[in-house]
């Protein structure tokens, strides 16, 4: 898909297709906490109780939503045999493919708080 700045026009087939890839993207990224998750993780590994510090989010919205991440492959769960279990969330290498999504939505989010506060 190209940007507006390019001053291309898309074909109707390639609209259909660039509508497409979006809706399988946000089905998968849809969400409050997701995207927050995926930095929070990729920043680097951390145990369940970690997370809970640096995202406000319930016990079990969390567990539903990393369960949701390691399906589409983009958290590892390591389980280590210790006394209590460990387990230790990270990101994947798939995971790092959403870096540059990251740091666009991390700009847009500043661009956009300063237009909406003057700040």
């Amino acid at each position: 898909m190209k940007t507006i700045e390019e001053k291309a026009v898309q074909d109707p087939e390639e609209c259909a297709r660039s509508l497409s890839n979006v809706i399988d993207a946000m089905f998968v990224l849809n969400g409050r906490w997701k995207l927050a998750l995926i930095l929070c993780i990729s920043q680097s590994s951390k145990r369940f109780s970690e997370i809970q510090k640096e995202i406000p989010i319930s016990p079990k919205v969390l567990a539903n939503e990393l369960k949701h991440l390691e399906l589409n492959n983009l958290i590892k769960r390591n389980v280590f045999p210790t006394t209590p279990v460990t387990i230790i969330y990270e990101a994947t290498e798939y995971c790092q493919t959403l870096k540059n999504v990251l740091c666009e939505l991390d700009a847009w989010g500043k661009l956009h708080r300063k237009v909406i506060t003057g700040k």
